[in-house]
C-alpha cells in the first residue's frame, strides 16, 4: 500500500511539474524563447503588393458587322479589370526600392503597395527578370524600414526560417520551419533555378514575401510552393538571397539583367558517362560544345572535357553551371577547374556578351526581331536552333504569331542548330521565308512573305 501511494505521488508531481512548466513566462530567470522581437524588427519591411491588369474582352458576335449595324453597336471593346495580390519586401529604405516575384506583378497595368501601418501608395515598375521570378518596384520613400540581405550560400539543412507574408489576403501572417533542402531545381518555366526548400507554411499571396533566419536577415525571396490541393502541403520555395542581391542590382542600374555567356554547352554527368571519364557520377558537368570564338574556345576547352568547379563552386550538375555563369557580370574573370584525361586544369574564362543578330541585318522582312544561341538551359532539352529573344510587336514576325521565346529549328526545310546555320539559310532563300518554330513542346511553321 505504502509502494502504491508513493507511485501515484510520484505520477502526480510528474503531471504537476508538466502543466506547470507550460505556464511561466520564464525558467530560471530566464524568459523563454520567443520570435516576437526579431518579427517586430522584421515585419515592417514585409508589404502587401496589389495589382490591377486592364484586358480588352470583345465578343465574337462585335466581329460581325451587319450584327453592329443592325443593333446600332458601337465597335468598341470592352475592358475587364483583374486583380491579384501577393507580396514584397523592401530591400532599400532611401530609394524605396521593393523586392518581388514577376509573376506578382506580370501584365499588371497599375501597382500599389500596402504597408504594415496601414499606407498604401502607388509603386512603379524598376524593372523585370522573368527568368528569375523576380522584379523590383518602387514607392515613395517616407519613413519606410528595410530589410537586410544575409548570404544564403551560408545556409544549411536544418536551419530555422520564419516566412512573412499576405497569404489569400488575409494580411500579414508569420509562419516558421526549418530549411528542408537546398539548391532545389525542376519548377517549370524558369530559367534559373537554385531554390531553398522550407516546410514553413507558403501559399497563395505568400509570393515575394520574405524568408528570414532568427537573427531577422533576409534569407529567401518566397516563390512557389508544391501542392497536389492548391494548399499548403509542407513544401515551399523560395529564391537565395545570393541569386535576389545580383538581379536587384542589375535591374535597379539597368532596368535589365545583362548576362553573358562562357560559350559552352554542357550537360549532366549520368553513371554511363561519368565511368567513361573516370569521375564519379553527380560530379561535374560533361562540355558538350564549345562554341567558336567564345572566351571558352580561345582558353582551349574542348568537347569531352568534365568542369568541376566554376567560380570556387562546385559544380554537380548543368543547371549549377548555368546558375554560376548567370549570376556573373559581363567582363568578370572566372576560375574553371576542369578535368582531361585524367589530370586537373585550370584556366580563367572572361563572360562575354551573348552573341545575337539583328533581324533587318539578315532581311527586311525579320525586322523589329533580334535573334540570340540557345541556352544551356535549352541544351539540358535536346533543343537546337535559335531563340527569339526580342520582337517588336508591329513587326511582320509579331503579325504572323511569332513570340518571344520561340525557337526557330527550320528555315525553308533547312535545319538550323545555332545562328551560323540561321544567318546561312536565309541568305540561300528566294521568294517568302519558310519557318520552322518549336514553342512549349509544340511544332509550328510560319510564312513571312
Amino acid at each position: 500500500m505504502v509502494l502504491r501511494s508513493s507511485l501515484l505521488f510520484f505520477a502526480l508531481s510528474l503531471l504537476s511539474n508538466s502543466v506547470v512548466a507550460v505556464l511561466p513566462v520564464a525558467v530560471d530567470g530566464q524568459p523563454l524563447p520567443s520570435l516576437a522581437p526579431v518579427l517586430k524588427k522584421v515585419t515592417p519591411s514585409v508589404v502587401n503588393v496589389y495589382t490591377k491588369t486592364r484586358v480588352r474582352v470583345r465578343s465574337p458576335l462585335l466581329d460581325d458587322p451587319i450584327f453592329r449595324r443592325f443593333f446600332n453597336v458601337p465597335d468598341v471593346p470592352r475592358e475587364r479589370v483583374s486583380q491579384s495580390l501577393g507580396s514584397g519586401v523592401i530591400v532599400d529604405a532611401k530609394n524605396g526600392y521593393v523586392l518581388t516575384n514577376y509573376h506578382v506583378i506580370a501584365r499588371a497595368d497599375e501597382i500599389s503597395v500596402g504597408l504594415k501601418d496601414g499606407r498604401s501608395l502607388a509603386a512603379k515598375l524598376i524593372g523585370t527578370d522573368p527568368d528569375s521570378d523576380l522584379a523590383v518596384i518602387q514607392i515613395p520613400a517616407e519613413n519606410l524600414t528595410a530589410l537586410q540581405l544575409a548570404d544564403s550560400d551560408e545556409l544549411q539543412v536544418g536551419d530555422f526560417v520564419v516566412a512573412v507574408g499576405n497569404p489569400f489576403g488575409l494580411g500579414q501572417t508569420v509562419t516558421s520551419g526549418i530549411v528542408s533542402a537546398l539548391g532545389r531545381t525542376g519548377l517549370r518555366g524558369l530559367e534559373y533555378q537554385n531554390f531553398i526548400q522550407t516546410d514553413a507554411s507558403i501559399n497563395p499571396g505568400n509570393s515575394g514575401g520574405a524568408l528570414i533566419n532568427l537573427r531577422g536577415e533576409l534569407v529567401g525571396i518566397n516563390s512557389a510552393i508544391f501542392t497536389p490541393s492548391g494548399g499548403n502541403v509542407g513544401i515551399g520555395f523560395a529564391i537565395p538571397s545570393s541569386m535576389a542581391r545580383y538581379v536587384m542590382d542589375q535591374l535597379i542600374e539597368f532596368g535589365e539583367v545583362r548576362r553573358g555567356t562562357l560559350g559552352l554547352f554542357v550537360q549532366d554527368l549520368t553513371a554511363d558517362l561519368a565511368g567513361a571519364f573516370s569521375v564519379q557520377a553527380g560530379q561535374g558537368v560533361l562540355v558538350a560544345e564549345v562554341a567558336a570564338g567564345s572566351s571558352a574556345d580561345k582558353a582551349g576547352l574542348q568537347p569531352g572535357d568534365v568542369i568541376i568547379r566554376l567560380a570556387n563552386q562546385d559544380i554537380n550538375n548543368a543547371q549549377d553551371f548555368h546558375n554560376a555563369e548567370g549570376r556573373r557580370a559581363l567582363g568578370e574573370s572566372l576560375q574553371v577547374e576542369l578535368l582531361r584525361d585524367g589530370k586537373t586544369h585550370q584556366t580563367l574564362l572572361v563572360i562575354q556578351s551573348v552573341p545575337v543578330l539583328i533581324g533587318a541585318d539578315l532581311d527586311r522582312r525579320l525586322e523589329g526581331a533580334t535573334f540570340a544561341g540557345l541556352t544551356t538551359k535549352h541544351m539540358q532539352e535536346n533543343l537546337s536552333g535559335v531563340f527569339l529573344d526580342e520582337l517588336s510587336p508591329h513587326s511582320r514576325l509579331a503579325r504572323e504569331g511569332l513570340a518571344v521565346g520561340d525557337i526557330i529549328t527550320g528555315v525553308n526545310r533547312q535545319r538550323v542548330h545555332n545562328l551560323d546555320d540561321f544567318k546561312a539559310a536565309l541568305e540561300n532563300t528566294r521568294g517568302s521565308i519558310l519557318l520552322q518554330i518549336r514553342r512549349s513542346g509544340r511544332a509550328y511553321i510560319a510564312r513571312i512573305y
